[in-house]
């Protein structure tokens, strides 16, 4: 991996410290580039015009998602979010009132407010794991409940948007194809910082963005659907052209791809964008790109720790998201000091994060997200500046 190489092609981090890869990371100059030339070719001949001169680009975002976590590109959609292809792959799934919905404690806000949908409009009744005292997932309650409660779908969220836990979704995984459970996976903050194999995790349905470690631009995403899914023809409700063969005056024919989770109307240059910025992860490598990553997320907490700051990230398995207060769980001082010392970074609220941040007795914390352009003398500049 080469650092400098890296940062050259990094234009936003030459003059401030860039710690909020989990928020909104910085895009690379090829990113940059594709989506304002295409942008000019729209101007010059249209959309549908400059949208049939680049036909042959739009099959390898397919390509280059489906290298990123080890699948087929028809198991790829390309959706506008991780929220919105998590809503996607939730409304394929016929819920009826009675049905079970296991998740976690620390599963995203707006997935959380879908299972509260679905319980108010569905009659859905939703399920926490239970978390052992180091905070891993309990997966012998897990399995307890899906022997009770024979649940209608088991969603995780891989890495929480307030800490930097890392859950176990393989594990997860192998109790729910055990029960042949439908499991989705909240891969929004791990996809572009950790190695993802979705043949291990074994789930059905994953969800990414492409505006935090991937450093596509905001505005992408995607949805992977596994092949039993596809066979199933299972669907979202609300399909358009993208996703259907109109065949007959009362019915359609569902692609058999993961298209079909797709919508027509899309930014093309958005798109292109993503696919530039998916080859330059796969480019460097995400074993790489975890390992490096991981190593200043380390070097970031102790250096931390040894100043006195309480770190709050709980788990025997932790990722590039850095969450910390002062011992007194204040944060004023320090997000004073960085903003002075021009850090770009992110603050995590109880009211995204509930369940957690009211089991930590905590209202705020400042998070810290360390990416591979990032230096190692970076960080050892904001741990030195700190001070509560």
């Amino acid at each position: 991996m080469d650092l400098n190489t890296i940062r050259k092609d990094t234009a936003g981090c030459a003059d401030k410290i860039f710690l909020n890869s989990a928020g909104g990371s910085l895009m690379t100059e090829i990113v940059v580039k594709t989506m304002t030339d295409y942008i000019f070719l729209e101007q010059q001949h249209g959309a549908y015009a400059a949208a049939d001169k680049s036909a042959d680009r739009l099959s390898l975002f397919y390509t280059e998602a489906a290298r990123l976590i080890n699948t087929r590109p028809d198991n790829i959609a390309f959706t506008v979010s991780s929220t919105d292809a998590y809503a996607k792959a939730l409304s394929s799934i016929e819920f009826k009132d009675g049905d079970y919905i296991i998740t976690t404690n620390d599963d995203y806000i707006s997935n959380q407010m879908a299972f509260f949908s679905l319980q108010k409009k569905r009659g859905v009744k939703l399920i926490r794991v239970k978390n052992l005292s180091d905070h891993e997932l309990d997966l012998e309650d897990l399995e307890n409940l899906i022997r009770k409660y024979n649940p209608k779908l088991v969603a995780v969220t891989h890495i929480p948007t307030n800490s930097g836990l890392v859950q176990n979704v393989e594990g997860v995984g192998k109790i729910c194809r055990q029960y042949d459970v439908l499991y989705l996976i909240d891969a929004c903050q791990s996809v572009g910082q950790l190695v993802i194999d979705v043949e291990k995790i074994g789930c059905d349905f994953l969800t990414a963005t492409g505006r935090k470690f991937m450093r596509g631009p905001r505005g992408t995403g995607f949805l992977y659907v596994s092949d039993r899914i596809l066979e199933k023809n299972m669907a979202p409700v609300f399909l358009d052209m993208a996703g259907a063969e109109w065949t007959k005056f009362d019915d359609y024919k569902l692609l058999k791809t993961a298209k079909r989770f797709e919508h027509w109307e899309t930014s093309i240059s958005s798109l292109l964008g993503f696919t530039e910025a998916l080859k330059y992860a796969n480019g460097i490598g995400l074993e790489n790109i975890e390992n490096y990553n991981r190593k200043l997320a380390e070097s970031l907490r102790a250096g931390l720790h040894n100043k006195g700051f309480k770190i709050l990230d709980q788990g025997n398995s932790l990722c590039s998201i850095v969450t910390f207060c002062a011992p007194d769980d204040n944060i004023e001082n320090i997000y004073k000091i960085l903003k002075e010392n021009n850090v770009y970074f992110s603050v995590s609220n109880k009211s995204n994060a509930l369940i957690d941040f009211t089991l930590k007795n905590l209202d705020r914390a400042i998070r810290l997200s360390p990416h591979y352009f990032n230096t190692a003398d970076e960080i050892e500049s904001v741990v030195k500046m700190l001070e509560y």
